[in-house]
């Protein structure tokens, strides 16, 4: 069997169907504690998602930052892009001082109690401090975050019994993930209308208890030993040997088993959020001077951007069964180009409620459907031993593009308002934001293409 037949069989574009029986068992596994940790833990992991991005932004120029600081203090999210790089230690170390939990579970701990503090620390000095010293306790919250992610990913891979539970906890993820995001995106901003943003942080900082509880109502997954060739002997991680074998090995596992088509993932892979994380720093800005009030905002956010999620992950994971991975990320990439151009027609109509609303169910839905694929998609490219490493490389993968162009997101605005008016400019800029899918979208074809070939060579 060739490296790109094997990538295919890892990844199958068509699910193939399931004995009746066998749809039973899975949804009798909603019932399993592990769905409700998994619900938990992706609320933990989102939880602090916005709190160092978007929702900080708000803050910011709720206090008359300029917008070309906010979209620089946005790359302290460079630190999830950057997780690949000590996820191997992840791997093979147990956490300090909660070893004794296990190492996925120790290292949930070791992280939550960490951005707990971090946000506990932007709580208590506030801007107040300046932007470097909020800025620096937001690096430690997104590293943590990030490290959180590192360990959630692999224990919601580990935890799984087969592909079909992988994808219902991926699910549970998600939806556990847009839970915490609707409430660090929408309600926190009623919190700040009505009690401060100070208060407000405060909050989410308590909220983290969610994720501690679910560290300890998580069982502990079996370990299993990466695939080694025979006779191999791992070397303890302090020797060069065994550093370099923590480090090299999750990598070159992944390009042996996955072949050529591997370049071509990673860069499809890397193109995919870039609309979604450009425009990302910008919303909450785009909102305050557009006038719409903080109430407003949180109020659509919470009702209909929650519905549209929903909806969203519930259509991406149907499509993603029926159709397969690759042509649900395909569609899921044209509808995001849509949508995100779309918020261009707020300038011309105004801070209308219902205007507003539209956009924001187009936008959540489109966002939604997209992001159950890929989450699932990367999952199934993992191998077995190296879940935490590989993981990490491609949900990096994804934020290295973005992360970095969007800290340019408050110039390119105030760039296209040269000459124009703020709003014309933040309109140009959306509809540009819209436009950089278009790589992401050939891409999608040349891998879905690819993988078709891989599958049937005699078709070629």
């Amino acid at each position: 069997m060739t490296t790109a037949n094997a990538a295919v069989r890892r990844a199958p574009e068509s699910p193939p169907q399931r004995p009746p029986a066998h749809r039973r068992a899975v949804f009798r596994s909603l019932r399993e504690p592990k769905v409700a940790v998994m619900l938990m833990l992706g609320f933990s992991s989102g939880l602090p998602f916005f709190l160092t991005g978007n929702t900080l932004g708000y803050w910011l120029r709720d206090s008359g930052t300029a917008l070309s600081a906010i979209g620089f203090i946005s790359w302290v999210g460079l630190a999830y892009s950057l997780k690949f790089l000590w996820a191997p230690i992840i791997d093979r170390v147990d956490a300090p001082l909660a070893g004794r939990l296990g190492r996925r579970r120790g290292w949930m701990l070791v992280s939550q109690l960490c951005i707990a503090l971090g946000l506990v620390l932007m709580s208590m000095l506030g801007l107040s401090a300046g932007l470097v010293t909020i800025g620096a306790f937001a690096l430690v919250v997104a590293f943590s975050s990030s490290t959180q992610d590192i360990v959630v990913d692999a224990w919601r891979i580990e935890a799984a019994s087969n592909g079909d539970e992988l994808g219902l906890l991926s699910s549970a993820y998600q939806l556990g993930y847009r839970f915490a995001i609707l409430i660090t995106d929408a309600l926190i901003l009623i919190m700040a209308n009505h009690f401060g943003w100070t208060l407000s942080y405060g909050v989410m900082a308590a909220l983290m208890i969610v994720g501690v509880a679910a560290t300890f109502a998580a069982m502990e997954p079996r370990r299993v030993p990466a695939t080694r060739p025979a006779g191999a002997v791992t070397a303890p991680l302090t020797t060069f040997r065994g550093l370099a074998d923590a480090i090299v090995s999750p990598f070159s596992e992944f390009f042996r088993v996955h072949g050529t088509l591997a370049l071509l993932m990673l860069a499809m892979i890397s193109f995919y959020q870039l609309p979604e994380f450009v425009s990302g720093p910008m919303y909450n800005p785009y909102y305050h001077d557009l006038g719409l009030s903080k109430d407003v905002v949180g109020a659509v956010r919470a009702s209909v951007g929650t519905v549209a999620t929903i909806v969203g992950i519930a259509a991406g994971g149907f499509a993603a069964v029926r159709f397969g991975y690759l042509w649900t990320l395909i569609a899921g990439v044209i509808i995001k180009m849509l949508v995100i151009a779309n918020f261009a027609t707020l300038v011309w109509v105004g801070a209308d409620a219902r205007l507003f609303s539209a956009v924001m169910f187009a936008d959540n839905l489109g966002v939604g459907f997209a992001g159950v694929a890929l989450v699932t998609y990367m999952s199934t490219l993992t191998s077995v031993g190296y879940t935490a490493t590989q993981y990490a490389l491609l949900s990096s993968t994804y934020t290295y593009i973005g992360k970095f162009a969007k800290g340019f997101s408050g110039v390119m605005v105030e760039h296209f308002a040269a000459g124009r008016t703020l709003l014309e400019g933040y309109a140009l800029f959306f509809i540009t934001c819209g436009l950089l899918g278009v790589p992401a979208l050939v891409l999608c074809l040349v891998l879905a293409r690819a993988t078709q070939r891989a599958r049937n060579p005699a078709a070629i």
